[in-house]
């Protein structure tokens, strides 16, 4: 098949950091203490955040929810896109790893914005659904624990408006989803959701090869 991704050498990703991302000091800054840690790998990349932050835009998005929010990068392109009347419900388990976030929230001014709760995002996105959030939010990011990545799934599908965006993380899992010999855990997770994905007549979607890979679903109906 001829008509595929161009190929992303290093002098071609170059040029597409400078000639699309906008990524300020503070966010810079997070990013670049985050690379120290020793799990920076679960970092997403700079030009994903800010297509993620584009997408709330578009959506004219208010109320989110992210799934898996490590030392905050994406909390803080998010909570941005979501405006000052924004709110963006974090879930975490790493009250260690979250707090090296939370003074570039502050420094960015979005601090207010995130609703940090830390505890398994299960318990939070059932928590959410008690307190009559269903159909409530516009989109929700997942980038969290792959074996849950179905579960994650009905809670947010649930909790989504029609309209709403749903966005999965990693769902190329650096090529291994291909590979049908690889069958680690996650690799069997997210390969399930990416089928389950593809079938379900009550989404849009699209799998961005950006990234590890970001897949869009767009929620038609309840």
């Amino acid at each position: 098949m001829s008509n595929r991704t161009i190929n992303l050498t290093d002098t071609v990703y170059d040029y597409l950091l400078q000639h699309s991302l906008r990524e300020d000091e503070i966010a810079r800054a997070l990013r670049e203490s985050t690379a120290a840690h020793e799990w920076a790998r679960m970092q997403i990349a700079p030009e994903q955040g800010q297509f993620m932050a584009l997408q709330a835009e578009l959506l004219g998005a208010r109320r989110g929810i992210e799934i898996g929010t490590f030392t905050g990068y994406s909390a803080l392109c998010l909570a941005r896109a979501l405006g000052a009347d924004g709110r963006l419900v974090c879930c975490d388990v790493s009250a260690e790893w979250t707090a090296i976030g939370i003074p570039f929230w502050e420094r960015a001014g979005v601090r207010e914005r995130i609703d940090l709760r830390i505890a398994p995002a299960l318990d939070t996105l059932a928590a959410l659904l008690a307190e009559g959030g269903r159909g409530r939010y516009d989109l929700a990011f997942v980038d969290a624990d792959k074996t849950n990545y179905a579960n994650y799934y009905d809670a947010c599908l649930q909790l989504l408006r029609p309209g709403g965006l749903l966005m999965f993380d990693n769902t190329l899992w650096g090529g291994s989803v291909a590979d049908a010999a690889d069958q680690d855990a996650d690799t069997v997770a997210i390969r399930a959701l990416n089928d389950r994905l593809h079938a379900d007549p009550r989404v849009s979607m699209s799998l961005v090869p950006i990234g590890d890979g970001l897949t869009l679903a767009r929620k038609r109906s309840d």
